[in-house]
């Protein structure tokens, strides 16, 4: 197993992180132990010693199994990453409530890497101002905690503020290769990299979206690295770079272990024919756009409630992956919030407001009808 090794860190952690968010689940929807148990050694026995869990996954079974499923091993063969759920943390003394119920949970007396978890302008400001970051820093100073860092999702200008606060020991963020423009992005990594901070990446492969591709995709990564998975390539792309201390992969199968395995244990950094291969699938991902919204908002507020850049970013992003489950959650959101184009009532407002001169009106239509298909 490729390994990575920062002096500011002083260990050597696996390129290949296990992420406990996306677990196989039995009928009732709760994790499958026994095979995710399975799945989880096979990693361990190649190699792999990060583990990331978190308060809420799995509705909080994420915690309870790794910490069952982990005892069997050493505490110092692994590292063992969980993150404060922020959003419950209202008073100091809940840091330490949530603390110690995840040390509980875990079966632990600490935690190798300790985030704050999916961080943003609003709650990075109330955690600020609450002393969260200093009371996790005494924790620290206990020995409670390894590595204190966080998670982020947000804007590049957010990152910069959070991780200017302080000398993070390392941090986490989004990257992949169709993102390294939103959030913190390529940006983001190369700031980390200028400030000396180790970087785990999460949704190297987008939530599975770069997964799985149309055949004329898939001819495009065949030509340069003849059978070898779409998945393969996403993390290859994020861990070439050098300031990645581990690249998370949230596994729900045997076969993705395997994959996963296969690329890491052997791994061979990203070559130019590979770099042109991706820009050229970006190209092509890119002309299936459907319409041109930008996002500016000139529409909005609908007077009957539309999210109007909202279907517009859903039903682009549809077409691009060619996958509903890339967009099922946020689109059925909006069903139940009433924010689907099937409320509009043609006035014709916000075609008046648009300074790209969509034809609005028509293309909810068109929305409309592609994804109820596409839901079935």
């Amino acid at each position: 197993m490729e390994k990575r090794r920062f002096d500011k860190l002083g260990i050597d952690v696996s390129l290949l992180g296990f992420g406990c968010m996306r677990f196989p689940t039995n009928a009732e929807g709760k994790i499958d132990r026994p095979l995710a148990e399975k799945m989880l050694d096979k990693a361990i026995a190649s190699g792999v010693n990060y583990i990331d869990t978190a308060y809420p996954y799995h509705d909080g079974e994420s915690e309870l199994f790794v910490g069952e499923a982990l005892k069997k091993y050493p505490r110092d063969s692994y590292y063992l990453a969980t993150k404060l759920p922020v959003w419950f943390v209202n008073t100091v003394e809940d840091v330490d409530k949530y603390f110690n119920e995840q040390l509980k949970k875990l079966q632990t007396d600490h935690f190798d890497f300790y985030l704050m978890h999916a961080m943003n302008k609003g709650s990075w400001a109330k955690q600020r101002d609450l002393g969260t970051v200093k009371r996790l820093e005494e924790l620290q100073a206990e020995g409670k905690i390894r590595f204190l860092g966080f998670s982020f999702h947000d804007d590049y200008d957010t990152f910069e503020e959070i991780i200017n606060y302080r000398d993070w020991d390392f941090c986490q963020i989004q990257l992949n290769y169709m993102d390294i423009d939103e959030q913190a992005g390529m940006k983001g990594y190369k700031l980390a990299e200028e400030k000396g901070v180790p970087l785990t990446i999460m949704e190297p492969v987008k939530g599975g979206s770069l997964a799985k591709f149309s055949k004329d995709i898939m001819d495009v990564f065949d030509s340069v690295r003849p059978g070898k998975s779409a998945a393969s390539f996403a993390l290859r792309y994020v861990a070439t770079l050098p300031d990645i201390l581990t690249v998370l992969s949230g596994m729900s199968s045997m076969e993705q272990v395997d994959d996963n395995l296969e690329t890491f244990n052997d791994f061979v950094p990203m070559e130019e024919k590979e770099y042109e291969a991706i820009d050229k699938i970006k190209e092509i991902m890119n002309s299936r756009i459907q319409n041109g919204c930008t996002g500016c908002r000139y529409c909005m507020p609908c007077p009957f409630g539309v999210d109007i850049p909202g279907n517009f970013s859903v039903w682009n992003r549809y077409h691009m992956y060619q996958d509903y489950g890339t967009v099922k959650w946020q689109w059925e959101g909006m069903g139940r919030e009433g924010k689907q184009g099937v409320n509009c009532r043609e006035c014709g407002k916000c075609e008046t407001a648009c300074p790209q001169h969509l034809a609005i009106r028509e293309d909810l239509k068109k929305v409309m009808a592609d994804l109820s298909k596409a839901a079935g």
